[in-house]
């Protein structure tokens, strides 16, 4: 099956639609994080620093699983309701960021953030479907199949546990204020989100660096040029 030029044309464009908004939604989130971090750092606040690397790692794990998501499923048309959520994501995510030194709030925004992109991860699936439905050949049956699979795992496990974190440690500060906050026990609560973002960070990244062959050869087929490079 080989697309036609515009039909290419159309897909590149959406394709930078979707990056240049990632990469605007996620700066205004930095310039958040870096304004509410100054003040935690400059009056060495050094039970909320892990808040500020928890913050940082949002922005990567955020920004590198809608870049995986783009190359391997974001075609023509433009998906509205796709892009709305990604803007809501990015207005929690900024008023997230902006409880820094607020344990029990940076916890509940954290969860409000999950659910939003748990719904987001939910919506995706058409999207998916919709790739398997004008697949372009085995390479791109495969790949889909793989994001797929990668995409149920986020709902039915990953996206859950991190959303229960979040919730649970919101509860129990709230519940325990003089327990979590005022002997700072909070410090394993975010300890233990860090670790859980870097953790799942990792897990994106390998997962991109095992379909990145797949990509290519998707790539090709959707151009209609995989059977000649084969030639070649």
């Amino acid at each position: 099956m080989k697309f036609p030029a515009a039909r290419s044309e159309l897909d590149s464009m959406v394709v930078e639609i979707e990056l240049t908004l990632v990469s605007i939604i996620q700066g205004v989130a930095l310039t958040v994080l870096i304004e509410n971090a100054h003040a935690v750092i400059a009056e060495r606040q050094l039970f909320f620093w892990l808040y500020v690397v928890a913050g940082l790692f949002v922005i990567f794990v955020f920004w590198s699983r809608a870049v995986l998501h783009i190359i391997t499923v974001i075609r023509w048309p433009l998906e509205f309701g796709h892009n709305f959520l990604y803007i809501a994501c990015a207005l929690v995510e900024a008023i997230l960021f902006a409880q820094l030194g607020k344990p029990a709030s940076w916890f509940g925004f954290g969860a409000a953030f999950i659910a939003i992109g748990w719904t987001l991860f939910v919506y995706d699936l058409r999207l998916i479907y919709a790739r398997m439905r004008d697949s372009a050949g085995e390479a791109s049956n495969r790949l889909s199949a793989r994001v797929l699979r990668d995409q149920w795992l986020n709902i039915a496990v990953l996206l859950p546990a991190v959303f229960l974190l979040n919730f649970l440690s919101a509860v129990l500060i709230r519940t325990w204020p003089e327990v979590f906050l005022m002997r700072n026990t909070h410090v394993w609560l975010i300890a233990v989100q860090v670790l859980s973002f870097a953790g799942y960070l990792i897990y994106v990244v390998r997962f991109y660096v095992s379909l990145a062959p797949l990509i290519v050869e998707a790539r090709h087929e959707w151009r209609g040029t995989l059977g000649d490079r084969g030639q070649s």
